[in-house]
């Protein structure tokens, strides 16, 4: 594969390249002069991180430092690796992000690994490893999901990644097609990116405001596979497009993003629910899921694929069967328009309403910034290690929402707003 200077491949377009870069920076992160800034990214995205730290620095950033993992250095441990080595996780680096969050550093990661990577390792080691990691991450995840600091999430076309989203086609045209796609569902490929995020975010806040209006009790979920009441947590408050943090900083976490979210409760979740797209997760395919839920917990779980990895995940703690978050997203989006499956959640979420297993945000609530975890938890917000997002929404799925009284609204009909 060719490619242009500074490792570009030429199936990328290098301007596309540079704006996504500038919008992570400026839409994504709104990067504070005198700001440090924690970036984490695999190697393969390297031609983009690049970018995003030479943005970074011309918006007047403190410190930059970029923390890299790599493909084949992972695998090397599931190869090589001592057994007792899958109950351990750099913790101390860990704890060095929290630190940094604590003093207000941002954190952006740059997403472009292979979604399959660790499918064909030995599931017991793959559960272990990503256990010990979501337990060590704990002191950082807490200053995300508490939107403590300004953080943002894009992608790159890595080749492993545009292999599996375009199978059939040859490596350059592959990755052509995929960086073509996350520039179109960034937002990136028209003349005035900044102001279309400005426009898009305007809409999505309407959302938001329709929603926070009605104070819904629970969202009803029903359609093929699926019957599911999800309670909705007390004082519980919608969010959307852009947001700001404690810090006072306004930013778009996910890029791209088209949903509007809220915390469920965690102990009022009834019914069934099944998959509409397959969940990528840590490097294993989990497609087909299906689970049922009572009194908050899920009591039984299917997948026709990955399911061992899925129980697993189920057994992480006692949060991780309960939801911290249930997410709105029409079937028309732009992302869901393009008939793709992106093997990524950052994308695949972005085309399907969904919930999300484990940790909540605490954002998601009147005043949310100055609740304790205990009223937080009092309110239905749920607590865990991990906090896994998978999609349930397609053009077959209504959606109403519930009041306190019992009274119904339409929110989605066949997976549109209704």
């Amino acid at each position: 594969m060719t490619t242009h200077s500074r490792g570009v491949s030429a199936s990328i377009d290098p301007v596309k390249l540079d704006r996504l870069a500038e919008v992570a920076i400026k839409v994504g992160l709104q990067l504070q002069p005198g700001q440090d800034l924690v970036v984490t990214s695999s190697i393969a995205a390297l031609p983009l991180t690049r970018r995003i730290v030479e943005h970074a620095y011309k918006a007047g950033a403190g410190l930059v430092t970029p923390i890299f993992n790599d493909d084949e250095m992972t695998l090397a441990r599931y190869r090589f690796g001592a057994d007792a080595s899958f109950d351990r996780a750099a913790g101390w680096l860990y704890e060095g992000m929290a630190k940094a969050f604590a003093n207000n550093a941002a954190r952006l990661a740059v997403r472009g690994e292979d979604p399959s990577l660790l499918s064909a390792q030995d599931p017991a080691k793959v559960a272990r490893a990503n256990k010990a990691n979501s337990m060590a991450y704990q002191p950082a995840l807490e200053k995300i999901t508490g939107f403590d600091i300004n953080w943002n999430i894009v992608a790159y076309p890595d080749l492993a990644w545009a292999r599996q989203v375009f199978p059939g086609d040859a490596d350059d045209v592959a990755v052509a097609k995929l960086a073509d796609a996350i520039f179109a569902a960034s937002r990136v490929d028209v003349d005035d990116p900044i102001g279309n995020w400005t426009a898009h975010n305007a809409a999505l806040r309407g959302r938001t405001e329709w929603l926070n209006g009605h104070n819904f009790h629970a969202l009803h979920f029903t359609g093929p596979g699926t019957d599911l009441t999800v309670g909705l947590a007390d004082g519980h408050e919608w969010m959307g497009g852009a947001s700001t943090a404690k810090n006072g900083i306004t930013c778009n976490p996910n890029i791209p993003t088209e949903e509007v979210f809220t915390t469920p409760h965690a102990r009022r979740v009834e019914g069934h629910v099944s998959s509409t797209k397959p969940l990528s997760y840590q490097g294993t395919l989990i497609d087909e899921i299906s689970v049922r839920f009572e009194e908050g917990r899920i009591v039984e779980a299917k997948a026709s694929k990955g399911e061992d990895v899925l129980k697993k995940v189920l057994d992480t703690d006692e949060g991780a069967r309960r939801l911290g978050e249930v997410a709105l997203v029409p079937h028309s989006s732009p992302i869901s328009a393009s008939g793709l499956l992106f093997f990524n959640t950052l994308f695949d979420e972005n085309a399907a309403c969904h919930i999300a297993l484990g940790q909540c945000y605490s954002k998601c609530f009147v005043n949310g910034a100055s609740l304790s975890q205990d009223e937080i938890a009092q309110r239905g917000g749920n607590k865990s290690f991990i906090h896994i997002d998978w999609m349930i929404g397609s053009d077959k799925i209504d959606i109403d929402g519930v009041h306190k009284g019992g009274a119904r609204v339409p929110v989605m009909r066949k997976g549109e707003w209704a």
